[in-house]
């Protein structure tokens, strides 16, 4: 089977990214607008966790589109401090985004994909398709 090359370009992109993500950080800490991921191969599904303290579910995007998962999380917040007279000592207004494309080694079943987020923790479950649908035995004549 002839790969894309648009696959092979992606792979070398995301070899490079995250070599530059090492040296920037040496490997520990994270690039900003980048979220960190663990994924996980059970055998039966990739399980993929990222962290995302202060984000509300309505916050986070996910995406599944040709063996990528892209997550994409927004969010706008406000403080202000204001003395007696109610007048602004200082107010700030923030937005961060967020975002992490995951690219799946082997297809995964779309319409069995499920997401939870829970204390700042967003786990994705990505059944993998069954080898067995997709294969056949060939007789020899």
């Amino acid at each position: 089977m002839r790969r894309n090359p648009f696959d092979e370009i992606e792979e070398v992109l995301d070899r490079v990214s995250r070599q530059v993500e090492e040296g920037m950080t040496g490997g520990g800490l994270q690039v900003p607008g980048s979220v960190p991921v663990d994924v996980a191969d059970t055998g039966e599904e990739y399980v993929v966790t990222a962290d995302l303290p202060g984000y509300d579910t309505d916050d986070i995007d996910l995406t599944l589109a040709e063996g990528t998962l892209r997550l994409e999380a927004h969010r706008a917040g406000e403080t202000e401090t204001t003395d007696e007279s109610g007048r602004y000592l200082r107010r700030e207004r923030t937005r961060q985004s967020v975002n992490r494309r995951v690219r799946l080694p082997d297809p995964v079943d779309e319409e069995s994909v499920s997401a939870g987020y829970e204390n700042g923790v967003l786990t994705v479950r990505l059944p993998k398709v069954s080898g067995g649908e997709s294969s056949r035995e060939i007789d020899i004549e």
